[in-house]
């Protein structure tokens, strides 16, 4: 009698299990987008939401990003004002604090060693090794 393996998961767990990976990445993510394009300079937020949306990966809804926006000025981590505008209502311009730009390089900093990391392990790095420049814990 031949014996066929059993899976020991089914396809729709694993659709699941990428489908909430790939949000809870794109959450961190977004907030880094956000912060760092708000560093560089001042956005009205429609201008600012359709940026967002082109950047490839990040898969973010325009409606996600007001929320988001939001959450950020009430941590004090971005500014906001209103300007008339000749082409409809009043634009509310958003820009980073100078916390929120220090959290941004912060984030860019982690997520470039994160990046590093996972590169490295694709790569067959052995990070449990020492390499020569490490220093010695003795």
């Amino acid at each position: 009698m031949v014996v066929m393996p059993t899976a020991d998961h089914d396809e729709g767990n694993t659709r699941e299990t990428f489908e909430n990976w790939t949000v809870q990445m794109r959450k961190g993510v977004l907030d880094l987008c956000i912060l760092r394009a708000l560093s560089a300079r001042e956005w009205y937020g429609y201008a600012l939401v359709k940026s967002l949306v082109a950047v490839p990966g990040v898969g973010v809804a325009e409606g996600s990003i007001y929320p988001l926006l939001a959450r950020l000025k009430r941590q004090g981590l971005v500014t906001t004002r209103l300007e008339e505008s000749n082409e409809g209502p009043a634009r509310k311009y958003y820009l980073a604090t100078a916390e929120g730009r220090a959290l941004a390089e912060e984030m860019e900093l982690y997520f470039a060693e994160m990046l590093r990391g996972v590169t490295g392990l694709q790569a067959g790095v052995d990070f449990t090794l020492k390499t020569a420049n490490a220093p010695n814990p003795e």
